[in-house]
């Protein structure tokens, strides 16, 4: 039989589904029994178990004498296993082993499957297949290496696949627990109107946002957002892990810059140094005047687009990013929001989206966008600017998460 045509035939029938590596070798052997074109009678699989250093008969079939279910040959006194490895993983021999000839079985060929394991000075297949048939010409030999690297790539697919299997139900796992740390999309505190809104360019991401407020204090809100400097569940499992630390901080109402100093000496004894966080928090007061106290820990700078004038305020940095600087003091500034007042929380992956010619979306151009759009609320502004932001950047493979707050005062 022509072997490319022959390892093809495998591979199509060990790509339909098997609950184990044992039923798929079961469901080829009887396949390969059946060809006309192979001169084989019947076979049996053997199954390696490290603990009794012994190969098990599992299945047999075909045109054979039966052997005892689970007869076991140990390796150390069976050398037909121990040269498999040493000889291509197919060996052609007489039959020596006195149960085996009782059996009938005088020739027989034996082919290693599976990737090779070492036990104690053996190189060793997990599963051997023991071919038995009339004839043993070379050909045969070529057919059954086919068959031997045929059905240890199937077997290797197989562990990929579960592997790949697994990892897609932690990443939704993981995409669940992220969504679990953002709240809702939409709020309405004091004099506020809040929307926000992240994307994470993976199935998870660094970037996160949430609205914070103590449980017996109805006075503030605290809207904080963040953006971790590694990528997929490293950054979301440090975003996770900032969020969590900031939820419980504010319970305890502690001054603004002392929380965030708190958080940076968790973050910097939690994480290596190029696992930083950089971080805005700004808390909303329930006042007339519409007061807003900042910390931006190396963040993105904060657009404060006034009402009735073009004019846009930067909420620059107030300390260095959090993690690597243990000692670092952060300072607390405060902005005063009047009705029509609109303040931009936003990371940069929103500035530092690029088109196709490399070009950055930039902060002049969000500031536009921004200028533009101010008629309308929170959530409209938010859409219009993401909208935006994505034709911008459709045509590049490489882009970043992107999270943006919009607080607009309307009363």
């Amino acid at each position: 039989m022509d072997q490319h045509k022959l390892y093809r035939t495998i591979r199509l029938l060990t790509e339909q589904e098997f609950r184990s590596d044992e039923q798929l070798l079961g469901s080829l052997l009887e396949h390969i029994i059946r060809m006309e074109e192979i001169p084989i009678r019947g076979g049996r699989i053997w199954k390696f178990e490290p603990s009794t250093g012994s190969y098990r008969l599992v299945r047999q079939y075909g045109e054979i004498d039966r052997i005892e279910k689970n007869l076991r040959l140990k390796v150390e006194e069976y050398p037909p296993f121990q040269q498999l490895a040493k000889r291509g993983g197919t060996v052609v021999a007489t039959e020596t082993n006195k149960q085996l000839r009782q059996a009938g079985i005088r020739l027989y060929s034996a082919t290693g499957v599976g990737d090779k394991i070492h036990w104690k000075t053996f190189d060793l297949y997990p599963w051997v297949l023991g071919i038995n048939g009339d004839y043993m010409k070379q050909e045969m030999t070529y057919t059954l290496n086919i068959l031997g690297q045929a059905l240890t790539a199937a077997i290797r697919n197989r562990k990929i696949e579960s592997k790949a299997k697994q990892l897609e139900a932690d990443l939704d796992k993981a995409r669940d627990i992220q969504k679990s740390i953002l709240p809702e999309h939409e709020l309405r505190f004091a004099a506020f109107d809040l929307y926000g809104v992240s994307l994470p360019e993976r199935v998870v991401g660094g970037d996160f946002f949430d609205y914070l407020q103590a449980a017996d204090d109805k006075e503030r809100l605290a809207v904080v957002i963040g953006d971790a400097a590694s990528k997929g569940l490293s950054a979301a499992a440090q975003a996770l892990y900032v969020s969590g630390a900031l939820r419980m901080g504010v319970e305890f109402q502690t001054k603004l810059s002392t929380l965030i100093q708190r958080i940076n000496a968790l973050v910097n004894r939690s994480f290596s140094a190029e696992h930083f966080v950089s971080m805005v928090y700004a808390e909303l007061s329930n006042s007339s005047n519409g007061l807003v106290f900042y910390v931006n820990a190396g963040h993105s700078s904060p657009v404060l687009l006034r009402a009735g004038s073009d004019r846009a305020e930067l909420l620059g940095a107030t300390g260095q990013i959090i993690g690597p600087f243990p000692n670092e003091k952060y300072r607390t500034e405060f902005v005063i929001m009047k009705k029509g007042d609109i303040l931009l929380l936003y990371t940069d992956g929103i500035t530092e989206a690029a088109n196709e010619q490399g070009a950055m979306y930039g902060e002049e151009r969000l500031i536009a966008k921004l200028r533009e759009h101010r008629a309308h609320g929170p959530r409209e502004i938010c859409q219009l600017i993401l909208e935006d932001v994505q034709v911008f950047n459709r045509l590049r493979h490489y882009s970043d998460d992107k999270t943006l707050v919009v607080i607009k005062r309307n009363r």
